[in-house]
């Protein structure tokens, strides 16, 4: 089996309207579709990144919260690659964001941070 790319990522969130505004308006990912699934009581959101990647967030009555940060099984983190780390980080701290210092990956050399999402789930920006 051979794999084109990754196609999406879900993201189940507690706050429909808080962690859409956070990744629209806040990370200022575009929005491809939302569809209220009434027979769920959910809301399906398509976000894009840069043509390239699409985020799926997806709300349900009453989800349960993560176990743990961030070695919890399943997902880890997700990560958005940036081309200035500090410039990214100001704009996120700008918007009330509150983000980890920068650190030095030691096996790449590359910058990178942590931040979090209306829920916590850890989100990373890594320098390219």
């Amino acid at each position: 089996m051979k794999f084109n790319k990754i196609h999406h990522v879900a993201i189940i969130c507690s706050n429909y309207e808080a962690s859409k505004a956070f990744y629209t308006e806040t990370l200022g990912l575009e929005i491809l579709s939302e569809v209220y699934r009434e027979e769920r009581g959910s809301y399906k959101l398509d976000l894009m990144v840069n043509d390239t990647y699409q985020i799926e967030l997806f709300s349900f009555p009453n989800p349960p919260k993560r176990p743990t940060q961030p070695e919890a099984a399943g997902l880890r983190h997700l990560a958005f690659e940036v081309p200035d780390i500090e410039e990214a980080v100001l704009e996120l701290n700008q918007k009330g964001v509150d983000v980890e210092p920068i650190r030095v990956d030691p096996h790449t050399g590359k910058w990178f941070t942590f931040f979090q999402d209306p829920d916590g789930l850890p989100l990373e920006l890594y320098e390219a």
